[in-house]
């Protein structure tokens, strides 16, 4: 059974209803008539078509909901997660940084160094080589990378001149390293 197929099933109220009372505890048609309030024939028919699509099944004291089909419907109707490809040659550089940037935004940043440094050269590729940048404009820059995040854009700014990713002179910045995809 497929997510379209459970819909399908459950598109009739009464269907619905039935369904939930199944959920609820009621297993006897006695019991899912007084839990779902619907008219015996109604009962029975959703019953029929129910047990017909594999959600119910018998069960020696009356009926069974299939909880296990709702859990694996919902399981292959949900979506892979979408890994985003960063360009990275090196697997585990691509996993480090992957670890720390998700869409477009960092979301942390490694304590160690050299892995920070990893993350920030990922960063400092929003600047291009050669142009002067403003420090308004490096702010800008940086605030889009770690907005809603726990790093601020200032900290991100001194570690990238600390790091010599960035230089600065009089009130200009430019971008001093870091790798340039070509």
């Amino acid at each position: 059974m497929n997510a379209a197929e459970l819909v399908g099933l459950l598109a009739e109220p009464e269907r619905l209803r039935v369904v939930a009372a199944l959920a609820l505890g009621a297993r006897t048609p006695d019991e899912i008539l007084e839990a779902s309030g619907l008219p015996a024939k109604d009962v029975a028919s959703a019953l029929r078509r129910l047990h017909s699509g594999g959600l119910v099944e018998d069960a020696p004291d009356g009926y069974l909901l299939r909880s296990e089909l709702f859990k694996q419907v919902a399981r292959d109707a949900t979506a892979p997660p979408v890994v985003e490809k960063l360009g990275y040659a090196d697997p585990k550089v691509e996993q480090l940084v992957r670890t720390f940037v998700r869409d477009g935004r960092l979301v942390g940043l490694p304590g160690q160094r050299g892995r920070r440094r990893t993350v920030l050269e990922h960063l400092v590729t929003s600047f291009e080589p050669g142009v002067h940048y403003s420090e308004r404009e490096v702010d800008t820059v940086l605030r889009a990378w770690s907005e809603g995040g726990p790093v601020d854009y200032v900290t991100l700014r001194r570690y990238l001149v600390d790091e010599s990713l960035l230089d600065r002179d009089g009130g200009e910045y430019w971008r001093s390293g870091g790798w340039i995809d070509v």
